[in-house]
């Protein structure tokens, strides 16, 4: 392929398989790895003597060395979980840091030279701390990362959509191994503008095959803590293989040994949708919240391109149709067009000629902002809800500034935390840190203070307060360290508080509304959202009273309110 001396390389940094790749003599070209194959596991497993295994080797050993091998590591980037392979225990970048290495090995095999710069694909839903542990990973593997694309804007990239569209918005689907992505990409003059994104970063094709394995079991009555380790290995490659025959149409059978019984289970396509209706139920909620937040149907749309391994199976296509009532485009490799998206956007950081009139433009996957107490009326008051200063799917670089007052009168000073999430409670959201700002005394509205956020293309937000009437500045600089709540951890501490209560708003029809009102805050911006917060409020402060007629009539009005707010068919 020629010299690699100075160049740039593109990684798709996938839970299933991993590329790498380049520009090279105007085409995005994939590096083969030592086994002739572009596709590289994402997979490490440790041997007897102590010697790492990367890639398909790896694979390999998970079946027989389940103890010594590990599989979607990247479904735990952003956490300090530690996965013990022999005598060393591996945080998630540092596994996929060696996944990494490998890579870069097989393009200094086939160039002579190891490229020192690459720009890694992500998912566009993933957290601050998930984009940090990204770029901890290159770093680990001795390559410098100072760009990340989003693996939908790379899809795109790989489609040539920004030469042949203009003035038109395109959707991206991308179900790869371990998360679902969409995004709304918006084209025009060259640019190629993330308009609105959304995504489940625990849900890819792995949780399908989990569908199936849990099938097996249920079906024979076998539990899965009586398996062994290679038997839950084995069982897990035999469900991922009917996965892929039953995304080819074919029916399949699953058929090995279990704690000593000999099992079968057959399954057809119609059985198998059946199956994974609560996963397509999970699908189609990202979808329908990103065309809210872009404000588009699906008649908008030129385009719709699925991308990742697992888009292959037809039902997500059939999703697509029905939801926004075209068919997707598919004539790029799915496993192979991040990678080669990624190339074109190492050529975009390298200046290629090639790329000159193109401009890409990313967005803020999450919202950011502070904790607040709302005032209820005289004497009335509500602490804890979440203020968003930049909401989700601004165009990054971005600053925004909300002025705020102390609440009391004697107050000397004041403690902004701040958050990030889609929760109208803050404590529900991921804490980021928190700033003590001194104030001088007197009135509350005489005291403002000015708080502004500055978010950047590389995941950085800066925090500044202002005593308007002093002066004085304080500033809070967030660099995740890949050590925050994950959006897992979240919903885990949101499910053991609501354990703990008692209050009638415990009953089925009000923790119906609330959770219905908290859906649309999330799915909504604004002053929309804004509104929503209003009648949240309102309504817990009814429940509060324990007056059950005075919550019933509420809650009815409240809900006749939210059928007026929720949308039509997106198609």
């Amino acid at each position: 392929m020629g010299a690699c001396s100075n160049m740039i390389v593109g990684i798709d940094l996938g839970t299933t398989h991993s590329l790498v790749g380049a520009f090279i003599d105007g085409q995005s070209r994939l590096f083969a790895n030592a086994h002739g194959h572009v596709l590289t596991p994402s997979a490490v497993s440790v041997g007897d003597d102590g010697t790492l295994l990367i890639g398909r080797p790896a694979l390999d050993r998970v079946i027989s060395h389940p103890d010594a091998s590990v599989a979607s590591f990247k479904r735990w980037m952003g956490t300090r979980r530690e996965t013990r392979l022999g005598k060393r225990a591996y945080l998630p970048e540092e596994l996929s840091a060696l996944v990494i290495r490998s890579l870069l090995d097989d393009v200094e095999a086939a160039c002579g030279s190891r490229p020192d710069e690459a720009v890694i694909s992500v998912p566009a839903y993933f957290s601050d701390a998930q984009r940090r542990a990204t770029r901890r990973a290159g770093e680990l593997a001795g390559v410098r990362v100072e760009r990340l694309i989003n693996e939908p804007t790379a899809a795109a990239l790989a489609y040539g959509l920004a030469e042949r569209l203009d003035d038109a918005h395109v959707l991206v689907l991308d179900l790869g191994g371990g998360t679902f992505d969409v995004s709304i990409l918006e084209l025009f003059d060259g640019v190629v503008k993330v308009h609105a994104s959304a995504g489940d970063n625990f849900l890819g094709g792995d949780d399908f095959t989990h569908a199936l394995r849990d099938h097996v079991l249920a079906s024979h009555k076998v539990d899965a803590e009586s398996l062994s380790a290679a038997e839950r290995a084995m069982l897990w490659m035999r469900a991922e293989h009917a996965k892929r025959e039953l995304s080819n149409g074919r029916a399949a059978r699953i058929a090995l040994s279990l704690a000593g019984h000999d099992v079968a289970t057959d399954l057809d396509e119609s059985q198998f949708e059946a199956l994974v209706a609560p996963l397509i139920q999970r699908l189609r909620t990202p979808i329908e919240r990103a065309m809210r937040d872009a404000g588009l149907r699906g008649a908008d749309l030129a385009e719709v391109v699925m991308v990742g391994g697992a888009s292959r199976m037809p039902l997500l296509s059939r999703i697509a149709a029905r939801l926004l009532g075209r068919l997707p485009l598919r004539h790029v490799a799915p496993d192979e067009a991040v990678a080669q998206g990624a190339c074109v956007a190492a050529a975009l950081k390298a200046r290629d000629a090639a790329f000159e009139e193109i401009v890409l433009t990313d967005v803020c996957p999450h919202s950011l902002g502070v904790e607040i107490s709302m005032n209820l009326g005289p004497g009335q008051r509500s602490d804890g809800h979440f203020d968003p200063i930049i909401e989700r799917n601004s165009t990054v670089p971005v600053s925004r500034m909300r002025e705020y007052f102390p609440v009391h009168p004697q107050q000397t000073q004041v403690t902004l935390g701040v958050y990030q999430g889609e929760h109208p409670r803050a404590d529900q959201n991921i804490a980021l840190g928190q700033l003590e700002i001194p104030v001088p005394p007197g009135p509350p509205d005489e005291r403002g203070i000015d708080v502004r956020f500055t978010y950047d293309i590389n995941g950085v937000l800066q925090v500044e307060a202002t005593v308007q009437k002093s002066g004085i500045r304080r500033e809070l600089l967030l660099i995740q360290d890949g050590s925050d709540l994950t959006e897992a951890e979240a919903k885990k501490r949101l499910d053991e508080l609501a354990a703990l209560k008692v209050h009638p708003r415990e009953e089925q029809p009000n923790i119906a509304a609330v959770a219905r009102v908290e859906r649309l805050y999330a799915e909504s911006l604004g002053d929309m959202r804004a509104q929503l917060q209003h009648w949240l409020v309102q309504f817990q402060s009814v429940l509060a009273t324990q007056d059950r007629a005075q919550i019933d009539e509420h809650r009815t009005a409240l809900l006749s309110a939210l059928d007026g707010l929720e949308a039509g068919p997106l198609a």
